[in-house]
């Protein structure tokens, strides 16, 4: 069961729980949806709005449902990297990755997340834009990629959900 929470009451530090516990980051409706693994991104104050950014490589089938969405979903999951085994290898293309990952979607606020998720941030998406070898002032970070630089996706944060359920 879901509690809406306003996203000053996040409990968790956002920065371990992206890094160290990962996110799924998805997108699309009950006709079709994907959703992916993600370990980069960012929480924050921009343009007077609670925002989330995460990134995602151009290659990767939830981009195309980002680009064909207004709204995104962040879910974590806690210790469970059960998920992301499947959802960071598998392509959407071809499996069902909530089937095999045992996630059941929920079809809402114009968007999906899983029941399985101990917190839920549903985003309207504002800004996507690809990174730009041109802009970094440090190439160390090139050293990541093999000219697939990721879209950046900065989402205003619309609702917070707590599954009281995982508390």
């Amino acid at each position: 069961m879901f509690k809406e929470i306003s996203a000053k009451e996040i409990d968790s530090n956002l920065i371990k729980a992206i890094s160290e516990e990962w996110m799924l980051v998805a997108a699309g409706d009950s006709e079709k949806y994907n959703m992916m693994t993600a370990s980069w991104g960012f929480a924050g104050e921009m343009w007077g709005n609670d925002c989330m950014m995460t990134v995602i490589r151009p290659q990767r089938y939830t981009m195309e449902f980002i680009n064909n969405s207004d709204y995104f979903t962040l879910s974590f999951y806690g210790d469970n990297k059960d998920i992301h085994k499947v959802c960071g290898s598998k392509s959407g293309r071809d499996t069902d990755k909530a089937a095999l990952a045992g996630l059941t979607p929920i079809f809402s606020d114009n968007t999906v997340y899983f029941e399985q998720a101990r917190l839920v941030i549903i985003c309207k998406k504002q800004y996507v834009q690809q990174m730009d070898e041109a802009c970094f002032t440090d190439k160390e970070p090139l050293s990541w990629y093999n000219g697939d630089l990721h879209y950046m996706v900065i989402g205003k944060i619309e609702k917070v959900l707590k599954n009281t359920s995982r508390a």
